[in-house]
């Protein structure tokens, strides 16, 4: 709608318009459908300015510049199709806006080692590492041009060194070696170490912030024993990138998203000790920072001196520290006071973590929906530097439970509210139990503020009764969660009871950029610790459940009494993990099948499916059977389905196709080599249901596009990895062997 409706209205004269007011106004209406149109027509006349730049022009224009340029697009670009629009994301991925824009001043500098990771940036959106392999052969220098910083002997006195030999597949590997035949783009085996070998270090795996989050005491080690993540798991901290400062500059281990070694975590004393943390590692706007209040003395710990900290190995939680300092594990995460002088009000971190993309509760950029005319109240979390009985304003709380009390008056004071925004506003803790309770129209948003990942700690205060996240409502309301990260148990929708059921049940339950961790809680070694247990609970409700780019563990439905048509089940680039291969991720607890329709899209599922209905699946992977009821209706398409399925029709499916295409005495082994396989498959590590780089073909680009199947189909690897090949072809000197080697 315009801001001005009756733009053209205002335009009669006075006395048409009073006439006007006497008839109904009906001119005044037409004129509004003209006024619109009109604007329709003034803001495709702007687009066609904007559009003349690769800065400002829209999507689909951009390969339009790129041919004006003689940019080459990759032949799978076909797939956009011809109106410009379908695959939006793909088309991005094959004709990257910041690659079209850089042509020229990459033809201006075409044979330069800069350019190349300049050209992994641009076309394939990945920071990368150049390296001339010819520069760590080892062979005789001439004396009048020595260079002795090149290659070298392995001196066994400094781990630092050593430990870069394999350190992110060798692409800060500091010493010599012997030449290497093989040709760096076979096929086959390749080799590296030669004349015109030139590698290019991808990393394919993105370094994301935690802020001022308290850490987790695992108290079965000692109370004086913590882990920088809030879930208990060991998480290797990853390097906060620093933006390179000139364009000739070669990327090192701080200017790429990389795990923090422990040995450049460390400072090196003039004794040969690492005995302190690096002054770049280590403090505000640094990749790590702790908060102890009162530690080691009152009034202290606000943040913790980096003087105090020491690089340890805590693999085992052995070693004993000194009074006054704390040593930190950045491999592990992990945290070691003194036994003797433990932190008594608890500590909080910020540091940065690894992971694939943005999926699931973190501090990422996410557009989140915005309820119309909805009452708004912020909720803060205890941080290090703020006082318990703080006094809040109006609109803000210090608990969950305190905004939904204010709301409970709020609505008996005034009857005609319907909309509420619960807005977690630091990447804090929030801890309690909750239920939520909605009368018929009414919907509430719980919500990460932006750039926060707030956790949602549920806590098993009941010995008599579950603890969970219970839901319910009557007929129209909605639920809407939204960018957190909960742990400790699971969500209960309940549907109506006998008393109330005239009343509806609740309409419908939006989960988007959530994490329900999978198993309740974590071990160390990223076990879940309750693993038979749902993330969430359908009992007796017909609501339907929509889940968007979260993470989350088995669903359980219990159906109602009275059923009619199932209701519906969505998830849509998501990942369902039932913690093993052999449990149930969608199933009923007293049914053969959960009483559902479900949908699929883009998703990965560790699990048995065991569905009503299944109305569509498609670029997904069901690593355990898929177990249908009703197979007339519904479709799975471009999906791996795990031997003993029971589906609807399939079309272009694994490994269907793989099997139709050898005789029977293939069967067996070609059925697993067309299996997915995962770099892991446990929650919270960097390379969680990641296809590993030896896939095979069929699961890596086998949707719909051509991408991988799965919830990482939206990363389009397969496309970036060879629009860099392309362009790498195009920009290195000639006869130089040039190829893309994986840092993560």
């Amino acid at each position: 709608m315009t801001a001005r409706p009756d733009r053209l209205y205002d335009l009669l004269p006075v006395v048409y318009r009073m006439r006007d007011a006497e008839r109904g106004c009906p001119p005044r209406d037409f004129l509004r459908v003209l006024a619109r149109q009109a604007d329709v027509l003034e803001q495709d006349i702007a687009r066609l300015y904007d559009n003349a730049f690769i800065e400002t022009c829209d999507d689909w224009v951009v390969p339009y510049i790129g041919d004006l340029l003689g940019y080459t697009l990759l032949p799978e670009a076909a797939t956009l199709g011809a109106d410009g629009r379908r695959d939006a994301s793909l088309g991005r991925v094959l004709a990257p806006r910041a690659d079209v824009a850089n042509t020229i001043d990459a033809r201006r500098r075409k044979g330069t080692l800069s350019l190349l990771e300049d050209l992994a940036r641009d076309a394939a959106g990945w920071p990368a590492r150049a390296v001339e392999f010819y520069r760590r052969l080892g062979w005789m220098q001439h004396l009048d041009h020595q260079h002795p910083h090149r290659g070298g002997t392995a001196d066994l006195r400094d781990p630092s060194r050593l430990q870069r030999i394999g350190w992110a597949n060798g692409a800060f590997d500091p010493f010599a070696h012997s030449v290497d035949v093989r040709r760096m783009g076979s096929a086959h085996r390749r080799g590296r170490h030669n004349i015109p070998a030139v590698g290019v270090f991808a990393c394919r795996l993105r370094s994301y912030p935690v802020s001022c989050t308290p850490a987790y005491c695992v108290e079965e080690r000692g109370p004086q024993c913590f882990s920088l993540s809030v879930l208990g798991n060991d998480t290797p901290l990853f390097q906060r990138v620093v933006e390179e400062t000139e364009p000739t500059h070669i990327a090192d281990e701080r200017n790429l998203p990389l795990p923090l070694r422990r040995w450049r975590f460390a400072e090196r004393g003039p004794l040969a000790d690492y005995a302190s943390v690096a002054a770049e590692c280590y403090g505000d706007g640094c990749s790590v920072q702790l908060w102890a209040p009162d530690w080691p003395a009152k009034g202290q710990g606000l943040p913790v001196p980096r003087e105090l900290l020491v690089p340890a190995d805590l693999s085992g939680w052995r070693g004993q520290v000194k009074r006054g300092r704390v040593a930190v594990d950045p491999e592990r995460g992990r945290l070691l006071f003194p036994a003797s002088q433990r932190p008594k009000r608890g500590v909080w971190v910020s540091y940065q973590y690894g992971f694939a993309g943005d999926l699931g509760g973190g501090e990422y950029a996410r557009v989140t929906p915005e309820l119309e005319g909805a009452t708004r109240y912020v909720v803060h979390a205890a941080l290090p530097d703020r006082a318990a009985n703080v006094g809040w304003p109006a609109g803000h709380f210090g608990s969950i439970a305190d905004a939904l009390a204010a709301w409970a008056a709020a609505k008996a004071a005034t009857p005609g509210l319907r909309a509420l925004v619960i807005e977690l506003a630091e990447s804090g803790v929030y801890e309690g139990s909750i239920e939520l309770e909605l009368d018929a129209g009414e919907a509430i948003q719980l919500r990460a503020a932006e750039r926060t990942r707030p956790v949602l700690r549920l806590l098993d205060v009941r010995a008599s009764q579950p603890d969970a996240l219970g839901i319910g409502g009557r007929a129209g309301s909605r639920v809407l969660l939204d960018g957190l990260l909960i742990v400790g148990r699971g969500i209960e929708v309940h549907g109506p009871d006998e008393e109330s059921a005239a009343g509806g049940d609740l309409c419908e339950l939006l989960i988007r950029h959530c994490t329900l961790v999978p198993g309740w809680a974590l071990q160390c070694d990223c076990d879940p610790k309750r693993p038979g247990e749902p993330s969430i609970t359908l009992d007796g409700t017909r609501a339907a459940l929509r889940v968007e780019h979260s993470i989350l563990g088995a669903i359980a439905v219990i159906s109602p009494e009275h059923r009619g048509e199932p209701p519906a089940l969505e998830l849509c680039d998501s990942i369902l993990d039932a913690t093993g291969a052999e449990r149930v991720a969608l199933g009923a607890p007293d049914e053969a099948v959960a009483y559902v329709e479900a949908s699929f899209r883009r998703c990965t599922v560790i699990g048995a499916v065991q569905a009503h209905g299944i109305a569509l699946a498609e670029d997904s992977i069901f690593a355990s059977p898929l177990r249908v009821l009703r197979r007339q209706q519904g479709c799975v398409r471009f999906c791996y389905v795990a031997d003993g399925s029971r589906t609807p029709r399939r079309f272009h499916c694994q490994p269907d196709l793989a099997l139709a295409a050898v005789d029977a005495a293939q069967r067996a082994h070609e059925s697993l080599r067309v299996t997915p396989l995962f770099r892991s498959r446990r929650y919270g590590s960097p390379h969680y249901l990641r296809l590993a780089d030896d896939c095979c073909d069929e699961i890596r680009r086998g949707a719909s596009d051509r991408s991988a199947m799965g919830v990482w189909h939206d990363l389009y690897e397969p496309q970036r990895e060879a629009n860099l090949a392309a362009r790498l072809a195009e920009y290195v000197p000639a006869g130089t062997d040039a190829g893309i080697l994986f840092a993560s």
